[in-house]
């Protein structure tokens, strides 16, 4: 899965398909860019459940939403996408407040441990956790929460540039994620080689990406697992698009600050992806907010 090189106008959601009765789940939804989501899909009349890991954080982040006018549209359930556990009971949690009514699935939430310049994988296992192994476990338990509808039930996967797989030097593996009947197992196979090269100290010479190595790997494996579910679902017919979305350099905790632009400005375009009307919807596709991008409006094809 390859970056695109357009991106959908927001002019496209002039065309409202939802209402109040919309939910949207967003995953990491305490600060960042999945805050600025949050407020966006709650501005625009979606009701959200914003997640967090810590239920004083999420919390008061929901209590910042409603002291700016937009607390009736938020809701808060608590969530450490890391620990299957959470996520089952996060399920749990959400079928009895909402039932089978999901909408949308924002995987938001992650981590790297890395300063901008520096390239450690001694966190390798936790990134793989939070990064690939919490989205994948968390679309698996919320599939049967999902509504059925003509607007087309959604998943999109807050990804990386630097999970493309151009940045894969290795090119045997790289063969094995570029097949177009790739499986889930074989991308779980690739991220238990990487751990097992971290583990044994030669993950520098195995081909794996040159920057941000854990993290990267961990998005070229979340993009590939979105790959296979796009094309799963497109076959079943089920009315679930699944596509992924790279923020760029945005002003977050995780690049301390630094980058081109802030999280509102990447939540806006998430929303836009989030709420395309179902006849210009797309599954399987990656959507990077760059300069390269081209916008496109609603005479364009997508």
């Amino acid at each position: 899965m390859e970056p695109e090189h357009y991106f959908p106008s927001p002019s496209l959601l002039s065309s409202r398909w939802w209402t109040k009765e919309t939910v949207a789940v967003v995953t990491g939804g305490n600060k960042g860019i999945g805050f600025a989501l949050v407020k966006r899909f709650a501005k625009l009349g979606v009701s959200v459940v914003l997640t967090a890991r810590n239920k004083q954080r999420g919390e008061a982040a929901v209590e910042t939403l409603r002291e700016e006018g937009v607390g009736d549209y938020v809701h808060f359930l608590l969530l450490d996408v890391s620990d299957p556990l959470s996520v089952s009971s996060f399920a749990s949690s959400f079928k009895a407040k909402f039932g089978p009514t999901l909408d949308i699935l924002v995987n938001n939430a992650g981590v790297s441990y890395n300063e901008l310049e520096k390239n450690s994988v001694e966190n390798a296992e936790s990134v793989m956790k939070t990064n690939f192994y919490g989205p994948k476990l968390l679309i698996q338990a919320l599939l049967p929460l999902f509504r059925c509808s003509s607007s087309i039930t959604r998943v999109l996967n807050v990804s990386s540039r630097l999970g493309s797989l151009n940045k894969v030097r290795n090119a045997e593996i790289r063969a094995v994620l570029e097949r177009e009947e790739l499986m889930e197992e074989e991308i779980e196979g690739v991220v238990g080689m990487f751990l097992r090269d971290v583990r044994e100290g030669r993950w520098k010479k195995e081909g794996w990406p040159s920057y941000w190595t854990e993290y990267a790997v961990s998005k070229v494996a979340l993009n590939a697992y979105s790959r296979v579910l796009a094309k799963r679902y497109s076959y079943e017919g089920s009315g679930l698009s699944v596509n992924c979305f790279c923020p760029g350099f945005t002003q977050t905790s995780m690049t301390k600050g630094k980058g081109t632009h802030t999280p509102e400005a990447a939540a806006a375009c998430a929303a836009t992806l989030a709420l395309l009307p179902p006849h210009l919807l797309p599954t399987g596709k990656f959507f990077s907010l760059g300069r390269a991008a081209t916008f496109l409006n609603a005479t364009s094809k997508l």
